[in-house]
């Protein structure tokens, strides 16, 4: 099979200051039509490692979105419309403890919510179901991520909690210091939608947060600098893409997890009560569970 005929299993999504991926090779722009709008961009599809990759700019061209603004939902299905099994995000956060330094990789394995009505179902209008989400990041998907952030040579902490705030303001100092004594560990305002959706869709979705400075807790939070901040993206950026070029190469895995089969038992409407135009809709999602009429 040519490389232009591989399915497109893997999908990544890149966050501020990853805004392209430069091993991306033979790439082309591929709009996706989704039943929920627009994706943020068109997908860069191409090549990495001779394995077909499909990419994101979560942000948009020229980081034109808010997180409150993005199409969480478009983005996700357009990645299960492409054929992808895997996602790999990449996210600026800021760090909520000491020990997670800027430049660091935190690959977590919880999240918190802290957003405020962000859509983050694909279900509706029709149609119920129930996913589990005890473990919101993949552990297989995970522990590739964080073996190809070792392999770079960067510093790599296994496992620790994300929170997801709505923004764009970044946390007042008692909202920070909260945080911290709920035992939480690195901040960020995009991963808690796309996990949701991944797992609904039965994509396998991990993270790489990738600390930019300490949240304003610290005691050193007042002496950064906005051109420290975009030094500390731009050498990030480039860590990630090394990153994300080793994960790619070791992929595709056996899906043994749960994300697979996340909705086997999930859905709870009666078929036949589901809407013709929903299961159409859906039918990347659903097909393989409802039959569209």
């Amino acid at each position: 099979m040519s490389e232009s005929q591989q399915s497109i299993r893997i999908g990544v999504i890149g966050g501020s200051g990853l805004y392209d991926m430069d091993a991306l090779k033979d790439r082309q722009e591929v709009r996706v039509p989704t039943p929920f709008g627009d994706p943020s961009s068109p997908y860069l599809v191409g090549t990495i490692n001779n394995r077909r990759v499909a990419f994101l700019a979560r942000h948009g061209e020229g980081h034109r979105l808010m997180p409150s603004e993005l199409n969480f939902r478009a983005n996700i299905f357009g990645f299960k419309a492409l054929g992808v099994e895997w996602i790999l995000s990449a996210s600026a956060v800021g760090s909520l403890q000491e020990e997670y330094r800027p430049l660091d990789i935190v690959i977590p394995d919880q999240l918190l919510d802290r957003t405020r009505g962000r859509a983050s179902t694909f279900f509706g209008n029709g149609v119920v179901a129930h996913v589990g989400f005890a473990h919101p990041f993949c552990p297989t998907l995970s522990g590739v991520a964080a073996d190809a952030a070792t392999g770079t040579g960067a510093r790599v902490h296994r496992g620790g909690t994300y929170v997801c705030m709505e923004g764009p303001q970044f946390s007042t100092l008692a909202e920070s210091r909260l945080y911290r004594a709920w035992g939480m560990d690195v901040i960020g305002m995009t991963n808690l939608q796309e996990a949701k959706l991944s797992r609904e869709a039965e994509m396998c979705y991990t993270t790489l947060a990738l600390v930019t400075d300490y949240d304003c807790w610290h005691e050193g939070h007042d002496d950064v600098t906005v051109e420290m901040i975009i030094a500390t993206l731009t050498q990030n950026a480039v860590t990630a893409q090394r990153v994300v070029v080793d994960a790619v190469a070791a992929l595709p895995v056996d899906r043994i997890c749960e994300c697979a089969t996340a909705l086997g038992s999930a859905i709870i409407t009666r078929p036949e009560l589901i809407p013709t135009q929903i299961k159409r809709d859906l039918a990347p999602i659903i097909g393989k569970y409802v039959e569209a009429d």
